[in-house]
């Protein structure tokens, strides 16, 4: 889609647009975050019917009154009035203990189903973020169980209510008046069938409403993060229009939603409480005749509006019944993603202590994204606890990719990947990653303070190793001299730091994890020169013990590793130190002749 071209069809999440949501029995699969608090769902219902029942007493007392309008004896009249102000009471209290029963347990269950969700997609392998922006995962924990907590803390509870009212008002309309109950029942399949056409082009289009709004938020979400190469390349107006075209298109999707809807709701009333006018007009007749008395035809009268309004009621929350439906379809699929990568039911576990040695075994991998080329094509290698080994290459040659692959992000098409001589894949991924601090080549700085940044890497670290780490990593002084010191907010994505700031913060956060295994991609390329010798001084000394991969396109900082691995297209072209590769020739010669002889950086 380009820029300005306006979207016709909501997107799909995935490669393959999701299924349309069919019925409202979606919302099924919300029992099981509910069915662990039954007892309060068996308070609320039991406050529901209470409620429904005690409405449908009102009537008779109005009939009371009103066939006693007449009487000789005040004190019946006054008996009547105080029992119908008796039964008002008791359907105040009762709304209140079912409204608060109620909400209460929508927001339990809404919070669980967050949590489900985000518990879900945080431990998801890359690939999935592959297929679905970030910003679409969070719609559907905002904005979907947002919808779902309406129904559950509201419309379902008025929905019951009003079936109660609807079948218990039947039953007494019929027990009133059966010849004008016979009458009532010829107007409902005028009414039912607008709602059986119109609701199920509702169903379509509330949840194409909602996809709008997840590509909305998912557009928003990927310009803001990228905010400064937006204003960079001066793309906002660009992106103005892009994020523009979709939120109008939500717009118009949510507009014959809303028309679709109003229409029904138009049609279900008008032919309801027209019946009930003629139905009335009949029931005039008949008191006139002496077949029924004027308390009766109140009662029969109030009876018929209580219908109607529960059948006007359910028209209106069937639309939102079916909304739910699509939220609770969308939350489910995510629930119901497989991960490609998923840890054993029996897993291994790591002899203690890990000495880190690290083997790669013909391993082929292909992203999921990209399955026609080869990120690794047979990449075999054997690194010994305490090496430290580095990987150079040109751009795509596959170097990333080994921290990915022994970091299991994803799964290797063939081969294995070992440490201490288990698979990883054998291994519950938590257990074999604690053992790994990794220094990333775009290190994520979160929105707390420099200390919370850096204790990351060891939660529950002292602020005195936290502090040390920092001076390991250079960033002691810099973090020192910031307003609040350790404490000072750092932004989000670290917006208060530069770029070498950052990788200090992350240098820091893998030195105070102390594990026996460490991976630094591209660690120092945002340093300045002094700071990447200060940097580089602190990586050696603690490496010192530990198994280091180094991930570089400057060789000057992996000229000391005790072993280079070359790649090329994801091929092992050359290995070893690097005086015998300098001699050697080859492409790792080329790559040292073109950055110390020309100075030019190997792109």
């Amino acid at each position: 889609m380009s820029d300005t071209a306006t979207p016709q069809t909501p997107p799909p999440s995935g490669n393959e647009e999701r299924e349309k949501s069919k019925k409202i029995g979606a919302l099924r699969q919300l029992f099981p975050f509910v069915l662990p608090y039954w007892r309060l769902l068996i308070a609320a219902l039991a406050a529901l019917v209470s409620t429904a029942i005690i409405s449908l007493t009102l009537p008779l007392a109005v009939r009371r009154v009103v066939d006693n309008f007449g009487s000789e004896d005040p004190h019946i009249l006054d008996l009547y009035f105080m029992a119908a102000i008796g039964i008002a009471g008791l359907l105040a209290v009762g709304t209140g203990i079912r409204y608060a029963l109620v909400t209460r347990l929508g927001e339990r269950v809404v919070a669980d189903i967050r949590k489900a969700v985000f518990d879900r997609v945080i431990g998801m392998s890359p690939s999935f973020y592959e297929n679905i922006m970030t910003g679409e995962v969070l719609s559907r924990i905002t904005t979907d169980t947002t919808l779902i907590l309406s129904v559950i803390g509201s419309s379902v509870s008025i929905a019951l209510r009003n079936i109660l009212i609807f079948a218990g008002g039947l039953v007494l309309m019929l027990l009133t008046s059966a010849k004008l109950t016979g009458l009532v029942l010829l107007i409902v399949p005028a009414v039912v069938v607008p709602i059986l056409v119109l609701g199920r082009r509702l169903r379509v289009l509330s949840r194409e409403n909602q996809d709008w709004i997840a590509a909305s938020s998912g557009r928003a979400s990927e310009q803001l993060s990228a905010v400064q190469t937006v204003q960079a390349f001066t793309h906002e107006a660009a992106s103005r229009m892009m994020f523009s075209d979709v939120t109008e298109a939500s717009y118009g999707s949510a507009k014959r939603r809303i028309t679709t809807r109003a229409l029904m709701t138009v049609i279900v009333i008008f032919l309801t409480f027209s019946g009930i006018v003629g139905v009335l007009w009949i029931g005039a007749n008949d008191v006139r005749a002496g077949l029924m008395s004027q308390g009766a035809l109140i009662q029969f009268v109030i009876y018929a509006v209580m219908v109607a309004g529960a059948v006007a009621a359910l028209s209106e929350i069937i639309g939102e019944l079916q909304r739910a439906a699509g939220a609770t379809e969308r939350l489910v699929e995510l629930l119901q993603t497989k991960d490609d990568v998923i840890d054993s039911n029996s897993p291994a576990v790591l002899p203690h202590p890990v000495q880190g040695r690290i083997t790669f075994e013909d391993v082929h991998f292909s992203y999921p994204a990209r399955p026609s080329i080869n990120a690794l094509d047979g990449a075999s290698f054997d690194i010994q606890p305490g090496e430290t080994v580095a990987f150079v290459g040109p751009s795509g040659a596959g170097k990333t990719t080994v921290i990915q692959m022994l970091l299991r992000f994803y799964d290797p098409q063939s081969g294995h990947i070992r440490l201490d001589g288990i698979d990883v894949a054998d291994m519950a991924r938590e257990e074999f990653r604690q053992n790994i601090a990794l220094v990333p080549q775009d290190p994520m700085i979160f929105a707390t303070s420099a200390a919370e940044n850096i204790a990351f890497g060891r939660p529950g670290a002292s602020r005195a190793d936290v502090e040390a780490a920092a001076g390991a990593a250079a960033a002691h002084d810099f973090i020192s001299a910031l307003p609040q010191g350790y404490d000072s907010p750092l932004g989000e994505r670290g917006v208060m730091l530069s770029g070498g700031q950052k990788q200090r913060i992350a240098i820091a956060r893998a030195i105070l994890r102390d594990a026996p295994v460490l991976l630094l991609d591209e660690a120092t390329s945002a340093l300045d020169a002094e700071s990447e010798r200060a940097v580089q001084d602190a990586v050696d000394s603690l490496s010192q013990g530990r198994t280091t991969l180094i991930v570089a396109h400057r060789l000057a900082t992996v000229k000391k590793a005790d072993r280079i691995i070359v790649l090329d297209q994801g091929r092992i072209v050359a290995q070893g130190p690097h005086d015998a590769l300098v001699e050697e020739g080859g492409l790792y010669a080329r790559l040292a002749r073109l950055q110390f002889t020309d100075g030019i950086a190997a792109e």
